[in-house]
């Protein structure tokens, strides 16, 4: 069974910083892309960014220059430190990978499209 757990959130201070974590475990192959999203309620679920196999990065707007995202492909985790946080930044932040093998006994592969974490809190206020 795959499972993406995130970790990291919390309350900050408006300008201050948190680092989110997400790891990926199980029977796992290979995973192409690994993204992190947010959603507030009412609103639908965004990328904030995302990072392939090779460490090609994307970016919302109104992450660049304030979020990295980066991956250490041997422990299947992802990272997004995020700086200069602003009260909008408010979400639940959600973990995804795309393109997910994972691998069984005598040579099977199973691909998954997509696989989501539970969320993390990040709340940013004074």
């Amino acid at each position: 069974q795959v499972q993406l757990v995130e970790s990291g959130g919390g309350l900050v201070q408006p300008g201050g910083s948190l680092r989110l974590s997400c790891v990926a475990s199980g029977r796992i192959f290979a995973i192409n892309t690994m993204g992190w999203y947010r959603q507030v309620p009412g609103n639908d679920r965004e990328l904030v960014a995302s990072i392939t196999s090779d460490h090609n990065t994307n970016y919302a707007d109104s992450a660049l220059g304030r979020f990295t995202i980066s991956r250490d492909n041997a422990k299947n985790t992802m990272y997004l430190q995020m700086d200069s946080l602003k009260p909008d930044d408010s979400a639940a932040y959600y973990c995804n990978a795309e393109g997910l093998t994972t691998y069984f006994a005598g040579g099977y592969y199973y691909y998954h499209d997509a696989v989501w974490g539970q969320g993390t809190q990040v709340t940013v206020s004074s």
